[in-house]
């Protein structure tokens, strides 16, 4: 029965490096241009604006746009994503709280 548990855990923790592993971005030669969008009026003084996002999907990018939303915590701010250069291009960063 120990053995059993011991192989288990071992596939599971092979299982997990190899997700793990998973391309995270996908390198452009060329950066897209984000659409141009006239930003909303805030729906209240505790709201906080999050830039548009680039998402992949596939091996593409899209772009999502800005909004407004209620951060909930007191001290939390938004960290706009940005376009990182590696060799061969750029990939995106995705923004993130803080």
């Amino acid at each position: 029965m120990k053995t059993y548990f011991l192989k288990l855990s071992m596939v599971a923790a092979i299982a997990m490096t190899f997700i793990g592993c998973r391309p995270s971005a996908v390198v452009v030669r060329t950066r897209p241009v984000a659409p141009v969008y006239a930003r909303p009026i805030a729906p209240g003084p505790s709201y906080v604006w999050v830039d548009g996002e680039w998402f992949l999907r596939g091996n593409q990018y899209y772009y999502k746009q800005g909004y407004w939303i209620n951060p909930g915590r007191r001290h939390s701010y938004w960290v706009s994503g940005h376009w990182k250069n590696r060799r061969g291009g750029s990939y995106w960063v995705p923004g993130h709280w803080r």
